[in-house]
């Protein structure tokens, strides 16, 4: 069955001193595109975090965010004694030289700013092997819960497409039911003004003109073939939504399709009735063209 691309799925856990929390947010794209945000600190999964998406979902603009928070007294950051030492040790020969006896006072919060000062932690490998492991179980989850929810909206989507459907094929239906008439129709209306115009003049009618007329007139504005693909591109629109689980781009494709048809239905008819029914079906398509941007 279809879905949505939009959606939201979300995932928290508090493990080793440690407050994790995943949260995964997708819209709309034509294609998988992904922006993964995560603490420096375990950049180092972002490609285990990428492949697990990828997995799962083919097509929307994916944000991925991880938020780390240190429950106990050890940080993501350590400090560098020695570039912490050496810039004191600065900082206090500029004092003596401004001759300041003690005025000038050191801001310890704006010296741990200074680069080098701060640094991520460097965790062993069991560590290492505990942040992969639990980010991983965290976006499984997380992802799990966006795939729901974008099933769900996919089934709303599905409702809607399934009532556009149906007005297009009432539509086709009607001009089906049309387009065995408009030819005896021109016929019947060639045939009264060329008598009336002969009339007139005095003259006879050549019948086999007027049948050959007809004929070409029956050629042009034969819309048969044109009633059979739009139907056929509505058939595997509706399959496409019942049996594929990443229909977004085919759909996107039979709707065109569909649109192309329907404009060549409309300009080949040469009918008022026939044309009222085609506006209604590409409003029923334009609807449908709406509702598939938002199908993965």
């Amino acid at each position: 069955m279809i879905s949505s691309m939009t959606g939201f799925g979300s995932a928290q856990l508090e493990a080793e001193g440690i407050s994790f929390l995943v949260e995964i947010r997708s819209l709309n794209n034509r294609f998988l595109k992904m922006a993964i945000k995560l603490p420096e600190a375990v950049a180092f999964t972002s490609s285990a975090v990428e492949k697990i998406i990828r997995q799962d979902l083919a097509r929307g603009a994916i944000t991925y965010t991880l938020h780390m928070r240190y429950l106990g007294e050890i940080g993501a950051l350590e400090i560098n004694q020695a570039a912490l030492e050496k810039y004191l040790s600065s900082l206090e020969q500029v004092r003596t030289l401004r001759g300041d006896n003690g005025m000038m006072r050191i801001d310890l919060a704006e010296v741990l700013q200074l680069p080098g000062v701060c640094q991520p932690r460097e965790y062993n490998e069991e560590e290492t092997t505990f942040f992969l492991e639990t980010i991983k179980k965290l976006t499984q989850k997380a992802l799990s819960q966006l795939c729901r929810m974008r099933r769900e909206e996919g089934q709303s989507l599905l409702a809607d497409l399934h009532r556009q459907g149906q007005v297009i094929r009432d539509n086709l239906a009607a001009i089906s039911t049309l387009a065995d008439t408009v030819v005896d129709h021109y016929r019947t209306r060639l045939q009264q003004r060329v008598y009336l115009m002969l009339a007139e003049a005095n003259l006879k009618l050549d019948e086999e003109l007027l049948l050959k007329e007809t004929a070409l007139f029956a050629e042009r504005c034969d819309i048969n073939e044109e009633i059979s693909r739009l139907q056929s591109h509505l058939e595997q629109v509706e399959q496409g939504c019942r049996k594929e689980d990443q229909a977004g781009r085919r759909l996107d494709f039979l709707t065109q399709e569909m649109l192309r048809e329907a404009n060549t239905i409309a300009s080949k008819s040469n009918n008022a009735r026939i044309s009222q029914h085609v506006v209604e079906i590409k409003v029923g398509i334009d609807r449908l063209k709406e509702q598939v941007q938002n199908i993965e």
